[in-house]
């Protein structure tokens, strides 16, 4: 297990929750609360069912001068890196959306990105052993992509557990992010599994006070909550 309390916890409020009529005011917020990434959801309709944002909001979060990180659920992440990456500091695809997944990773690397590598619940981690040189990043999804405010599946916590394993063999600065479900009462597991980012958007947006729900996402990462 990892002690969280001397590991420096990313938290990356997810604006697929946010209010879309008072977006920029709920930024201003969260990075006034200090989180740490923007986790911007792109979904085409094909890969998952919803259909979300596009680069010319991607390009809008910028002015607030926090990292953007970009979840590609789509079934043509060649579209998505291209039309995308200006705009990223991490670009993550699905494994399960390509059969060139290293090209792909690559491909983000040369324009100027994080790689990420994200996988659905049923995906098993072991993709990972061919493509890790070149992954700055892996996604762990706790939910079934494609819509917010989902349960937390706790069969993952092995599986956040399995990757941080196969991430320590490679000796490589891979950081682990855990998106879905993510609140208060399951911080502290997911961190001491192997999470060194957090995607959090229910819990963050729907709370009455944005700025406590992000502070009391921190703490519990440390303390029972």
């Amino acid at each position: 297990m990892n002690d969280p309390a001397v590991r420096h916890i990313k938290v990356a409020p997810s604006i697929l929750s946010a209010d879309l009529l008072n977006l920029g005011g709920q930024v201003r917020q969260v990075v006034d609360a200090g989180a740490d990434l923007l986790h911007l959801d792109i979904m085409d309709g094909h890969f998952v069912p919803n259909l979300t944002f596009g680069p010319a909001l991607a390009k809008a979060l910028k002015q607030f001068g926090i990292p953007l990180d970009i979840h590609l659920m789509v079934s043509n992440p060649d579209w998505g890196i291209e039309a995308f990456a200006p705009y990223a500091d991490y670009l993550t695809v699905h494994a399960e959306a390509t059969p060139h997944l290293d090209r792909m990773l690559r491909l983000i690397r040369e324009k100027g990105c994080k790689s990420g590598v994200s996988l659905n619940p049923s995906t098993s981690p072991e993709v990972l052993k061919y493509v890790m040189e070149n992954v700055d990043l892996v996604l762990v999804m706790a939910v079934n992509p494609g819509w917010g405010g989902q349960c937390f599946i706790p069969a993952m916590l092995p599986k956040i557990e399995e990757v941080r394993r196969l991430v320590s063999d490679s000796g490589l600065p891979v950081e682990i992010s855990v998106d879905g479900g993510i609140s208060a009462s399951n911080a502290r597991a997911v961190v001491d599994r192997g999470a060194s980012i957090l995607v959090a958007g229910s819990y963050i947006f729907s709370s009455e006070d944005i700025p406590s729900a992000i502070q009391a996402l921190r703490r519990c990462t440390i303390t029972d909550c």
